[in-house]
Formats: C-alpha cells, structure tokens, sequence
C-alpha cells in the first residue's frame, strides 16, 4: 500500500493515536515515604545480620534443630485450610491478570443467522388496440400486479472489534491487576508464615507441658516420701499428726495440678492438629524432653524490615494498585476509540452462500465520547482517590506495627535471657534450701511446717524456671515471624511472575 495516496486526515489521525498510546494518564506510582528509625532501640547485645548468616528462606524453623518441629512444619504447606484459601485467593488473582492482559487484544466472535422474510412486488404491462392520429388504430393496455412470497435468509458472519488503549485505561487496570496478584502473593506468605510461626510456639508450650508435667511427678516422688518420714516420724512420737497432715496436704495438691495440666496439653496438641490440617481425634504427640535451646536470630538493619515482611509488601502493594484505580478514572474523562470489522455471506439459498456475490463486509473507527453523566465520573475518580489515601494510611501502619513487633521481642529477649539467669540461680537456691529443712526436720530441729514451705517454694521456682524458658522460645518465634521469617519482597515478587 503506498501510504502516500491515504487522506491527510487519516495520516494525522494515525500519527496522534501512537503519540497517545505511549503514555497514559493518572499519577505514575511512588511508594509512600515513612519514617524508618536508623537503629532498633531495643539493638543492645544483636549482631547485624551478614549474608552467611541470614535465616534460611521458607524453613527459618530449622535454627531450632528439633526433628519433631521439623516434621511437623512440612505438613503445614499441604494441610493447613487458611494456607489453602489464601493460595486459591492468589490464583484467582493471577487469572485476574490473564484476563486484564486480554482486553489488549481484539475480540473476534463467529456468528450465524437464520430468518424467514417477506420479499417482491412486480409490474406487469400488456398492449391492446386504442384509437391513434390519422385514423390508425392500436390497443394498449396496462394492469399492476403484486407478487409476494415467503422465503429463508442465511448470513453467517464474522465480526472482530479492537478498543485502542489511546488514554492508557487498559493499562492501568493491567497494573492494578497485577499489583493486587502482587499483593496476594503476599498475603500468602503471611498467611504461611502466621501458621508456621502459631505452630511452633504450641509446639514449644507443648514441651515445656511435658517438661512441668515430669518436674510435678519427680515432686510427687519426693513428697511420697516426706510423707513417709512424716509417718515415722509420728509412729515414734516425735512428730506430731498435724505433721502428716500438712505432707499429706502438699502431696495431693501437687497430684492435682500435674493431673490439671493434661487439659493444657491435650488442647495444645489439638490446636497442633488443626495448623497441620488433621482432626484433634486423629492426632498424637508423644511426649518427649526439650532439648531445644533459645538460637542466635540474625537482626537486619530497620530500613530492611520493609523488603522482609509480607504483611507490609501486600499493604503496599494495595497502593500501587490504588493508585492505578486512580488512572482508570481519569480514563474516563477522555474518549474511547474502537476499530471495529464484519466479514459475511447473506443468501436465500444454503447451495451458492459462499459465492462472491453474496459477500458483505464492512470497517471501520468508532469514537465516542460522554458529555454529560451528572458527575459519574468525578465521584468516581473522587472515591478512587480516596481510596489510594486510605491504602496509603494503612500501609504507614501497617509499618509502624512492625516496628513495634519488632522492639516488643527483642526487648522481651533481653529481658528474659536476664531473668532466666537469675531465676536458675533462686531454683538452685530453693533446692537446697529444701534439703537443708528436711535434713533439719529428721533432725529435730524445725517442724514440718519449714519443710512444706521449702518444698513449695522449690516446686514452684523450678516450674518458674520452665516458664520462662517456654516465653524465650514463644518471643524468639515472634522475632522471626516480626522480622518476615526467611521471606524477602523480591524473590516473592520473581516467584508470583514466573508463576504467571
């Protein structure tokens, strides 16, 4: 085709459509600033993260080194429902992409139409003799006659039509697309994270359950034979009955509460049931010691905290996609062009259809424009507007919450390895403290009531001491989970794209 002969007004028509197409119009996306602190304020006694010692990515729990927590993690990804409906959530939303994408592209559509009609009215002209100049005689005579009838009309067609992105609508609503398939990748490592993280700190106050429980029967053991000393003691008449009774009163009430403790550790193993997707009926855990120490978690630079979590990555991937709500109002306000072709055959008859002689074809632009929609448009572009603020609003706290996660757990760490410290030392102490009284009790020196207390306090200081080993574990979890686990934003972002 020699583009010279098209009319200027065609020619001008094409050059503005591709100067148009390459940009399109709403606010280009800048993610919001927000004030990050240069240090953590809890940072006392933390090392800064190196790259050999980051945690592993999608198995961080296996700085813990327990085989039991281990196993059980690798049920959590194929079991756990929540993990199910957030990965069903971001499939949707990677179809949703597809079918945004596809708007690029025109719509071609084959159609067939069959219909009954009416056709045909003809005139019929006969000559007969009538009277002329000069004597002559002719006839002529005419008579009109309709000839109607019914027949079939066959028209198969095919249609295609192709909306220009000129003002760049379609490609905001692509990129609000993808962001939300961003944002629900996200959501989905949050979503992994949360039921890995839950799972570990029911595991760990599991064990510490069975670590109290074996502390409870080991003092049962030791008080079944105060309360034989107490007997001898009263058989002899060097001890008095109230003696027996106060032995006999601590052994039944330390039965009690290491009895009472079953209730706590069959609903932490039911809840562990749950996080791996099986029935609390159908579900076991052996008891088993905790061996499992308190591991050096590697702390990253405040800064990177964004780039870590996935709750803060899909909060902030909303923006983006706010913001391009934004542009697919503004679109609105500018008119819309569409190309727009038919090919097809129209017959009364199904033998000769596709013949050339009955082939019709028509293409052509069609523009439109709204001029007036009694403020359609402005509201929406308003409410889109509101929106990206909101978005905005809630990813600035979404951030702030993550940096109080953050200090909460490593304040709470550093308090807690002080406070595990010194209560190891008062369980030492409460121990022999103990032996000392019943030592001075076979002795005849104090009465049983220096014993009771003696036992008391060294029960309860040695269940103590359990108590805060379970809370450093629960706290350490907390930190990774608070610090994304070994989650990043960009390998997220590359695994949503290839899976795309």
């Amino acid at each position: 085709m020699n583009y010279a002969q098209l009319p200027w007004r065609w020619v001008l028509m094409a050059q503005l459509i591709l100067v148009a197409c390459g940009c399109a119009v709403g606010p280009t996306y800048v993610r919001p600033t927000v004030e990050t602190p240069t240090d953590f304020k809890e940072w006392k006694g933390w090392k800064t993260a190196e790259p050999k010692d980051t945690l592993p990515r999608d198995k961080w729990w296996e700085v813990y080194a327990d085989e039991d927590l281990n196993a059980l993690m690798e049920k959590v990804d194929v079991s756990n429902q929540n993990i199910k409906q957030a990965e069903a959530q971001y499939r949707a939303a990677r179809a949703a992409v597809g079918s945004a994408r596809a708007a690029y592209f025109p719509a071609v559509s084959a159609g067939a139409n069959v219909a009954r009609a009416t056709s045909g009215t003809s005139v019929v002209t006969a000559t007969g003799p009538t009277s002329g100049s000069g004597g002559s005689t002719t006839t002529s005579t005419t008579s009109t006659s309709t000839a109607s009838g019914v027949s079939n009309v066959y028209a198969p067609s095919l249609d295609a039509s192709w909306e220009l992105d000129i003002w760049g609508k379609l490609r905001r609503m692509t990129e609000n697309a993808t962001e939300n398939m961003k944002a629900n990748a996200a959501d989905l490592a949050a979503a992994r994270l949360s039921a890995q993280t839950e799972l570990a700190q029911d595991y760990f106050q599991l064990r510490i359950t069975d670590e109290v429980k074996r502390v409870y029967e080991t003092n049962v053991e030791g008080l079944q034979k105060s309360l034989k000393i107490a007997q001898n003691q009263y058989s002899v008449g060097v001890a008095s009955q109230s003696d027996v009774a106060q032995a006999k009163t601590l052994l039944k009430s330390t039965q009690a509460a290491a009895i009472d403790l079953q209730i706590q550790r069959a609903q932490l193993e039911h809840a562990i049931a749950v996080l791996i997707g099986k029935a609390a009926s159908d579900f076991a855990l052996t008891p088993a010691a905790l061996s499992t120490k308190v591991p050096d978690i590697p702390l990253a630079q405040p800064s990177e905290l964004l780039e870590r979590r996935p709750d803060i990555a899909a909060s902030e991937r909303l923006v983006a996609a706010a913001n391009a709500n934004v542009g697919v109002a503004k679109a609105a306000y500018y008119p819309s062009l569409t190309l727009s072709a038919q090919l097809g055959y129209e017959n009364s008859s199904l033998s000769n259809l596709f013949s050339l002689a009955n082939r019709f074809w028509s293409v052509g632009p069609s523009l439109a424009e709204t001029l007036f929609d009694g403020g359609a448009r402005r509201a929406l572009t308003d409410q889109a507007i509101a929106n990206y603020d909101a978005n905005v609003a809630t990813y600035r706290q979404t951030v702030l919450a993550a940096f109080q996660d953050t200090e909460d757990n490593l304040v709470a760490l550093r308090v807690l390895a002080d406070e595990v410290d010194v209560q190891d030392e008062a369980t030492k102490a409460a121990d022999e403290s103990e032996a000392i009284a019943l030592f001075q009790y076979k002795s005849g020196i104090v009465s049983y009531l220096n014993v009771v207390v003696a036992q008391s306090t060294a029960l309860a200081n040695e269940r103590a001491s359990f108590t805060l080993r379970g809370r450093q574990l629960a706290s350490s979890v907390a930190l990774i989970k608070s610090l994304g686990g070994g989650w990043t934003q960009a390998a997220a972002v590359d695994d949503a794209l290839v899976t795309h």
